[in-house]
């Protein structure tokens, strides 16, 4: 079975983002639209979809990494801090973002809580990024006959 390891990210991510917009339940709040992604930000994301693409990105790292509490995934997205002439610092992005999305992939029935380690996928959150990764796999293999050694 294909797995999101066997295909690109990028390519992964977009596709989960738009499958994930066709749930009732993952949406963006009201205050996203002027929300930083962190502090080390200067404006707010420019692409209007950026509240699906961050929880596809989210479910896609608690695939390749395993669980993954809030702390965690907030670090995982931070960056450096422009701190003026001192130098850089690495800071965490925001915990509110990583907090809501959680939230809204818990009630998708995506993701669960595991009691002590953080947040896991579901087997209907594994079986969606699998399913995508398989349908992108199968593209792939059209212009590149060699990969369907994969399928």
């Amino acid at each position: 079975m294909t797995t999101a390891f066997d295909v690109p990210a990028g390519l992964l991510i977009d596709r989960l983002a738009s499958k994930l917009g066709d749930y009732e339940s993952i949406k963006p709040p009201e205050w996203a639209l002027f929300a930083k992604t962190g502090t080390h930000r200067e404006k707010a994301p420019v692409r209007d979809d950026w509240w699906h693409v961050r929880a596809a990105a989210m479910m896609r790292k608690i695939y390749v990494k395993g669980s993954m509490g809030i702390e965690r995934m907030s670090a995982e997205y931070g960056g450096r801090r422009d701190r003026g002439s001192a130098p850089y610092h690495a800071v965490r992005g925001s915990r509110k973002i990583a907090r809501e999305v959680m939230k809204q992939l818990e009630n998708s029935k995506l993701v669960k809580k595991d009691r002590g380690k953080g947040r896991t996928l579901t087997g209907e959150g594994q079986s969606l990024v699998d399913n995508t990764s398989h349908e992108i796999l199968k593209e792939l293999s059209v212009d590149n006959p060699e990969l369907t050694k994969y399928l």
